[in-house]
């Protein structure tokens, strides 16, 4: 079964101390899915997957139901259908989902301005100052519930704690349709049964490294000798789970979101082994996360080449820049650079993608030299040049050609959104 099928649901449903508990976590059940059923209401009940069917398709979202035959997001589409034969697919559409997330946040933002919105389906709110006009925290969980359904036809869940890790945890516990106080006096408590998998930043590895030490729940964690822990995980790690496994989270809700990384990537139609070609898609792609970077007014130091190989195997290999970047030729060079060994010896890969990492302002900072000021201000005309004519009006010459036409055929680009839908395909 799915961790994330409804099967453990845990709800508040009476009087509870709310008193020390400002921060919510909403997150919308099911989200693509469900606004597909706004216009199926035939299709409510039963198993419904968004996401691609053709070739090498992937499950952005699972209805409840479907994830009680143990489908998840990001699951292959063939994968999911040999678990949940009977499901019905169903193409996502991101401009629809795009304004229901925004009607949401309109609604959020008629409680309270601290919103924090964490992807197109999830947010946190700090109800601190809307107490008096909107009554305790519970309430104003019940009240966006209740919104939510009236305006949308969407249902949410909702976590009410003292920290934004704890309300988030709960929300995930509430699912779907639900909302969990968890008492400020009560957080340690609540806490210590569950899985280490529901400490933030624990992965499977993590998870592995965690469960060979005999550390099973967050309660185990909480009480491991802290160089233990070090020895285990690393000290920076080791000290952020000791926190949030004794509850403890200082984050306030912050209404600047600023990205921590622009990337694209790319599943192949068919799995690719030239190098030439290989180069060819990681050239659009660098493209890509430029002209995001830009737009969006930030510069990144860091480029994070992906690669998964047609067995499944995944790597990433990163450069550090010593002046961090917004164009494409150097985030192409350094992420060509880094493929370098990964690809030419038999392997087919599946997957390609370029992520650009740590991230400021542009100009925060800048250097007396710029080692890309020419071919920016080149890239900068291009994109005037897309504005007015249209994307495709100009593009790099190795792009240009059958060759490139070929090594793009049915492949479909994805940009990631969130932990609980996987990238819409288009």
């Amino acid at each position: 079964m799915s961790k994330q099928d409804g099967s453990s649901r845990q709800v508040t449903t009476g009087p509870v101390d709310d008193s020390g508990t400002p921060i919510l976590h909403v997150d919308m059940d099911a989200f693509f899915v469900s606004v597909e059923l706004l216009t199926r209401p035939e299709l409510r009940g039963k198993p419904v997957l968004v996401g691609g069917t053709a070739g090498r398709g992937v499950v952005s979202a699972a209805s409840y139901e479907a994830r009680r035959y143990g489908v998840n997001s990001a699951m292959p589409m063939s994968t999911a259908l040999q678990r949940c034969p009977n499901a019905i697919v169903l193409k996502g559409d991101y401009r629809k989902y795009s304004e229901y997330s925004r009607r949401v946040l309109e609604i959020f933002g008629e409680i309270t301005p601290l919103v924090e919105p964490l992807s197109i389906d999830e947010a946190f709110l700090d109800v601190s100052g809307a107490r008096r006009l909107h009554g305790s925290p519970a309430e104003i969980a019940w009240t966006i519930r209740e919104r939510v359904r009236s305006d949308t036809g969407l249902t949410c869940s909702v976590g009410v704690a003292a920290s934004k890790y704890v309300a988030k945890v709960a929300s995930g516990r509430a699912k779907p349709d639900g909302m969990l106080v968890v008492p400020a006096a009560d957080t340690v408590a609540f806490l210590r049964p569950l899985p280490v998998s529901a400490l933030w930043g624990v992965g499977r590895v993590t998870e592995q490294s965690l469960t060979r030490l005999g550390l099973r729940t967050v309660g185990d964690v909480a009480q491991m000798p802290t160089d233990a822990l070090e020895r285990a995980v690393g000290p920076a790690l080791a000290d952020r789970l000791l926190r949030l496994a004794n509850g403890i989270d200082p984050r306030d809700v912050s209404t600047h979101r600023v990205e921590k990384s622009v990337g694209h990537e790319i599943t192949f139609g068919h799995d690719l082994g030239d190098p030439a070609e290989l180069r060819r898609a990681l050239l659009d792609l660098s493209g890509n996360v430029a002209v995001r970077l830009r737009r969006a007014g930030v510069v990144g130091r860091t480029v994070v080449l992906k690669l998964r190989y047609d067995d499944f195997r995944t790597v990433t290999r990163s450069r550090t820049l010593a002046e961090p970047t917004d164009v494409a030729r150097r985030i192409y060079e350094e992420a060509a650079a880094a493929m370098d060994g990964l690809v030419g010896r038999g392997e087919l890969v599946r997957l390609i993608g370029v992520r650009v990492e740590q991230l400021r302002e542009s100009g925060a900072g800048a250097a007396l030299w710029d080692p890309d000021e020419e071919w920016r201000d080149a890239e900068r005309t291009v994109d005037e040049v897309v504005a007015k004519f249209g994307r495709g009006a100009v593009k790099p010459a190795a792009l240009v050609g059958r060759a490139a036409d070929r090594s793009a055929a049915g492949a479909r680009f994805r940009q990631p959104l969130d932990d609980g839908d996987a990238a819409i395909e288009h």
